[in-house]
């Protein structure tokens, strides 16, 4: 599908959003004024919005510990994300989920998950509501190589296909299951072939490209819609980063960091963009003042912000039906 200006525009805007807004996660962090852990999205921004772009808010999303990055590409308000990653009134989950619990039902957005192999499960259970309701809407399911390894997982790819629901598996193999290399760890040599064992269609995409992540995705989706069943996609990307805020990254090597950041999926979008000429450096720079801008108030309003007030501590926590 070819992407208008306005498509670009908006697709570099959401992968800045989480560059920027992830880089002040983590000063915010150094700083203590984020309680708890944290796990950054730099780096792999081209996968998660390659994956969201063509998504609507009845189109769910399950994620993981990593979560951030998806969220944005989902559509949740920076505002709210900072105020929950901060754990202050107003936050997108009042406050109580914090960076590895934040989600948005408004957005189709299903929560972060700090259970490795968590989502799949979620994603086709998501995904059989979408089937039973006739909706021609899809669930996505965010994992990494780590959860690759899962039995949870194991029987969420092999149950999507036995329903035939709109499923769609993002594996995004950064490389490392927290400090185990996936050359270790993963004993098949393709993620992708592995999800084709039980049943699906499979790809492997290169998640430094924006361009061929929404291209894969559209297969995905296409399938999804039209009620043809599920899908995988293994988007090899690079974690620039840590496991987490603070990971001194002993298990890496130093060539290996600088070959990560070669990878950077930012330049590469501007530099295809602009030479092209389907995109002016100006119209970029803007957005990223723009961006810029807007997480600095986030910021802002989340540091002055209070805490969830005591009286609220037993509310928020059960569904009732």
């Amino acid at each position: 599908m070819q992407l208008s200006r306005d498509d670009l525009k908006r697709a570099y805007r959401s992968m800045v959003t989480i560059r920027t807004f992830e880089e002040r996660v983590t000063k915010e962090f150094a700083q203590g004024n984020i309680p708890g852990f944290a796990h950054v999205y730099i780096g792999q921004e081209a996968a998660g919005v390659g994956v969201c772009f063509d998504l609507t808010d009845e189109d769910y999303i399950g994620s993981t510990h990593r979560g951030h990055g998806h969220c944005i590409a989902k559509g949740c308000d920076v505002q709210g994300m900072m105020l929950e990653i901060m754990g202050k009134q107003g936050g997108l989950c009042g406050g109580k989920g914090g960076s590895m619990h934040i989600a948005d039902m408004s957005k189709g957005m299903l929560g972060a998950n700090a259970i490795v192999g968590g989502s799949p499960p979620i994603a086709v259970g998501a995904a059989l509501t979408q089937k039973l309701k006739k909706t021609g809407k899809v669930a996505v399911a965010f994992s990494g190589d780590g959860a690759s390894n899962q039995g949870t997982t194991f029987e969420a790819l092999n149950m999507a296909v036995v329903l035939g629901v709109p499923a769609i598996f993002a594996f995004e193999n950064n490389g490392y299951g927290e400090h185990t290399a996936a050359s270790y760890a993963v004993g098949a040599p393709s993620i992708a072939e592995r999800a084709k064992s039980f049943g699906m269609p499979a790809e492997v995409v290169d998640g430094s490209d924006f361009f061929a992540v929404h291209q894969a995705m559209g297969r995905a989706l296409e399938r999804g819609r039209a009620g043809e069943g599920p899908y995988a996609l293994e988007i090899v990307c690079s974690r620039f980063l840590g496991h987490f805020i603070g990971d001194p990254q002993g298990y890496r090597l130093p060539e290996e960091l600088i070959q990560a950041r070669a990878n950077d999926p930012l330049p590469r979008f501007r530099t295809g963009v602009t030479e092209a000429g389907l995109l002016e450096n100006a119209d970029l720079d803007a957005i990223e003042k723009q961006v810029a801008d807007e997480v600095e108030e986030a910021v802002q309003l989340a540091m002055a912000a209070p805490r969830p007030d005591i009286k609220t501590l037993e509310t928020d926590v059960y569904v009732r039906y």
